[in-house]
């Protein structure tokens, strides 16, 4: 079976370009799967029932691992037996018809929009450090990108004149996405000037860079962000990533189409990018909650006003 697990690997590394992290996990998952079909007398991954691999699912359980982590595993196991197919190795997929063990998904969490009126008001763009921040986080927010993706921005990747960047995401892929007149209009301002200024005698393909000509990193900017969060008086945690979060938040709210959300985001699957509905679902039952008269243990505004005049002598 190593030698079909050694042939997979090379597969996924080669053609599907995933990063060495992912491609390490799944060389990991199905390692252990291997050990668990030795252990059920099983020694030709190829004619594996389904019946075997539910068996093995079941184990991952006993041993404690969470439903989030085991739809990762059944990802992998899925992965390899699909391989093993298109090379027709095998003539049919255990995991077709398995369902993909489920989890109570966290709610991600996101700033108000006066929140990130706040904070995008927070960089002084009366120095050119001040310039790159304010470029910095307008785009980000107008774009969702992740923080990895803004900090290796090159100068090539923006087509300002046209409104949109390309993004490297996850396993190298690329994608085009929009960009708004207002992020547009401050790294204009940006790239007018201000950025050769950090830079000095320096040369760099950065789009955002430091006074030491290299480009920005994610912990610098991560550092950047708090800076500014706790300029703007906004006291809750914050991150790179609760902007990406925040950029999606708004869109749905807005009635933007999820496939559209999805592209601009780079999520490889659609349900990931579903979350942000359930989001909006949340707010709109906290505001029927807090204002239909006929909510449930709780006291409408109107309601109150009405007791309050009846109680008066």
């Amino acid at each position: 079976m190593e030698g079909l697990l050694d042939a997979f690997i090379a597969f996924i590394r080669a053609e599907r370009g995933l990063s060495g992290k992912t491609v390490d996990a799944y060389a990991a998952d199905l390692t252990v799967y291997f050990e668990d079909l030795r252990a059920i007398g099983i020694q030709d991954a190829t004619r594996v029932t389904q019946e075997d691999v539910s068996e093995h699912l079941r184990r991952l359980g006993q041993r404690g691992l969470s439903r989030r982590s085991q739809a990762r595993h059944l990802a992998a196991l899925r992965g390899f037996h699909r391989f093993l197919i298109a090379e027709k190795l095998a003539e049919k997929d255990p995991t077709e018809d398995l369902d993909t063990p489920r989890s109570a998904r966290k709610l991600p969490s996101f700033l108000t929009l006066e929140e990130v009126e706040q904070l995008l008001a927070a960089p002084d763009e009366r120095n050119p450090a001040g310039q790159r921040d304010k470029a910095m986080l307008e785009l980000l927010y107008a774009t969702g990108l992740r923080v990895s993706e803004l900090c290796s921005l090159g100068i090539n990747d923006v087509q300002l004149g046209a409104g949109y960047l390309v993004a490297k995401g996850k396993g190298s892929k690329e994608r085009v996405v929009p960009v708004g007149r207002t992020a547009v209009e401050k790294v204009q301002t940006y790239l007018a000037g201000p950025r050769q200024f950090l830079l000095g005698k320096k040369e760099s393909r950065a789009l955002f860079v430091t006074p030491r000509g290299g480009p920005f990193s994610r912990m610098g900017f991560w550092k950047l962000l708090k800076r500014y969060a706790l300029k703007a008086g906004i006291r809750k945690p914050i991150s790179p990533h609760k902007l990406r979060h925040s950029f999606a938040t708004h869109l749905v709210e807005r009635g933007a189409d999820l496939r559209a959300v999805q592209a601009m985001l780079g999520h490889a699957d659609l349900s990931t990018t579903q979350i942000y509905t359930h989001v909006n679902s949340a707010r709109l039952r906290a505001v029927y909650d807090q204002h239909h008269p006929r909510s449930e243990g709780v006291t409408h505004p109107a309601q109150s006003r009405s007791r309050k005049r009846e109680r008066t002598p």
